[in-house]
């Protein structure tokens, strides 16, 4: 294990030798916020016009320099690796992982306000970051909360169509149901249909992505209590902030739980534009569609068991191991049962990422939370031993990238141990966090004037023509 994780260290600082220019850059405009305006909107609306010079200067100057090579392989494979889309909120390195508009997970969790000193970040403080690039101060952040809970208000007939559906449906089908229902209140749809000019499509879906981020803890935490505690709805508090509120209305108040929601809802927030989701609502909201239909597409991709579905599919693979094997299973028993699900044609879930090469830095700060409030929990105790023994297995099987944790080997421990044990439900959480981010983006792709999203396609047969072209010229 010591050789595994000297190889992770030699090549973070590499990647992280070679990226000090570009980072610098990218993170040129990034600033700690010493203002006293509370404003979030009109601080976005000062920003827009440079960001708008900024982007066309780009154009201007180095719209034909070619960013790369694509090769057959990507064709076919998922478009791994070939850069298309522009996404500002967030940049994913394969060694170094997610920063947040420059911003690596530790540096969040220390600049970034929290509810009490010491704590997890504000989720809303990401919020804010995302949006203008700038770290709020704590009165930001105040203030930002209390305009979301001002917005969090949901029309009664929204419950009343979610007890409708079949108590059988997944609750990402329910919470998809559920943002599409809320559709008809788009404030951008209404404006679109008006004639509103280009220029202010942004204050619109500005509008619409906070409403619907707003408002989704109040849909998630329906559902849950709906399927899972015989319908007793609990309404929001007046006063907590957005993670503790979540918390608070499914059920929770806890204070290292609402800790734990606020950290969940920041890490899972954003993880750059080129994932299924955060594509997904890129792709649809191109087309002008308002940021509640473009989300639940979000939603929907969300849902599949190779993308945000994984989290739920950890926890009950472990649970299968301590079914099997018992809670102190040992070091051989664990690599055991490991091959036995290798050989059967699965994989390992909570392990590999489509892009990252080292451990998931989302994994490692749970991890650390893991450490500070249950470091006794068996179940934790058995995803230790299995960082242990999945890497260096995976590695001698030799047809994984990366053997290494992402986020979803870890959360649903966390959650299972604060007493949120249905795993079913777990990737709502996730689509409730991810509104974060990919509102974010939302806004800056309509002020930012992005266009369709059009990319070409091919037949197997041009591909065939093509590659013997290439091959006798």
């Amino acid at each position: 294990m010591v050789f595994f994780r000297a190889l992770s260290a030699l090549s973070t600082l590499r990647s992280r030798s070679a990226q000090q220019s570009s980072l610098g850059t990218s993170v040129r405009w990034l600033q700690m916020e010493t203002s006293s305006d509370l404003d979030l909107h009109g601080q976005l609306k000062e920003m827009i016009p440079e960001q708008q010079e900024r982007l066309k200067k780009l154009k201007a100057e180095h719209g034909k320099v070619q960013l790369g090579n694509f090769t057959t392989d990507m064709v076919l494979g998922g478009m791994r690796g070939m850069i298309g889309l522009l996404w500002e909120t967030s940049l994913l390195d394969p060694d170094e992982g997610i920063r947040f508009r420059g911003l690596s997970i530790p540096e969040c969790q220390k600049v970034l306000p929290a509810a009490k000193p010491g704590g997890e970040p504000l989720p809303e403080g990401l919020l804010w970051l995302l949006l203008t690039g700038k770290v709020p101060n704590k009165s930001q952040v105040d203030a930002l909360s209390a305009e979301l809970r001002d917005r969090a208000q949901v029309p009664e007939k929204l419950y009343k169509f979610i007890d409708g559906l079949d108590v059988t449906a997944h609750p990402m089908t329910q919470l998809s149901a559920g943002v599409m229902y809320l559709q008809v209140q788009s404030e951008f749809q209404k404006a679109y249909s008006e004639g509103i000019h280009k220029s202010k499509y942004w204050e619109t879906t500005y509008e619409d992505s906070l409403n619907l981020i707003a408002r989704l803890p109040a849909l998630a935490a329906y559902i849950y209590r709906r399927l899972y505690k015989e319908g007793q709805f609990i309404p929001m508090h007046d006063s907590l902030d957005y993670g503790g509120n979540f918390a608070h209305m499914l059920g929770f108040d806890n204070p290292k739980m609402q800790e734990l929601m606020r950290l969940y809802l920041t890490i899972h927030s954003d993880h750059e534009g080129g994932n299924v989701s955060a594509h997904t609502a890129h792709l649809v909201g191109s087309a002008l569609s308002d940021p509640y239909l473009s989300f639940a597409a979000a939603l929907n991709g969300l849902a599949g068991p190779l993308h945000g579905l994984a989290n739920q599919e950890v926890l009950l693979w472990i649970k299968s191991v301590v079914d099997e094997c018992g809670e102190n299973v040992s070091t051989e028993q664990l690599k055991e049962y490991i091959w036995k699900t290798l050989k059967s044609g699965k994989v390992v879930p909570g392990y590999g990422h489509g892009v990252l090469r080292q451990t998931d830095p989302r994994y490692t700060c749970q991890r650390e939370f893991a450490l500070k409030h249950l470091p006794d929990d068996p179940l934790f105790q058995l995803v230790s031993k299995l960082y242990e023994v999945v890497p260096p297995i995976l590695t001698e099987l030799g047809k994984v990238k990366n053997p290494w944790p992402n986020v979803d080997a870890h959360s649903g421990v966390l959650l299972n141990h604060f007493g949120l044990t249905e795993a079913r439900y777990y990737t709502v959480l996730f689509g409730v966090s991810r509104s974060i981010g990919i509102c974010s983006q939302l806004i800056w792709d309509r002020a930012l004037g992005l266009p369709l999203e059009r990319p070409k396609s091919v037949t197997m047969e041009w591909l065939e023509n093509y590659c013997r072209k290439a091959a006798t010229s």
